[in-house]
């Protein structure tokens, strides 16, 4: 049975000041080891999806701080030692200091990151 941890995953994302991701594939499913830094609401980021939100379910667990999920009727936060599942149609809120793990099919998950990156370079060069 595979394994990992949060230093010996393959793929890092690094957004200096607000994000540190570290993730790994198995299979249809994506392990992710999230470290946020700083207060941010990146719901522009999901423009471009459907109903802008991002449609990845995700199962996991609050390390340290809390997450906070917004749906279109409400939002829901969740504390340091809960676990959670956070269905599609959702725009996430980062709290700096927060961590949490995650797991997410890689398709969705996949796709949703392309639309943040190519979202985040637009709002780097304008």
């Amino acid at each position: 049975m595979p394994s990992v941890s949060k230093e010996d995953t393959a793929n890092r994302e690094f957004v200096e000041g607000i994000i540190d991701s570290r993730s790994e594939e198995f299979g249809d499913q994506t392990v992710s080891f999230n470290a946020f830094m700083s207060d941010l609401d990146p719901a522009p980021f999901f423009k471009g999806l459907r109903d802008d939100r991002c449609q990845c379910p995700h199962w996991g667990y609050v390390v340290a701080g809390r997450l906070t999920y917004r749906f279109a009727d409400h939002e829901e936060t969740y504390e340091a030692g809960e676990a959670y599942f956070v269905p599609p149609g959702h725009v996430p809120l980062l709290h700096a200091g927060s961590e949490c793990i995650e797991f997410s099919p890689t398709t969705e998950l996949k796709e949703t990151a392309d639309m943040l990156r190519k979202n985040m370079e637009a709002s780097q060069q304008g």
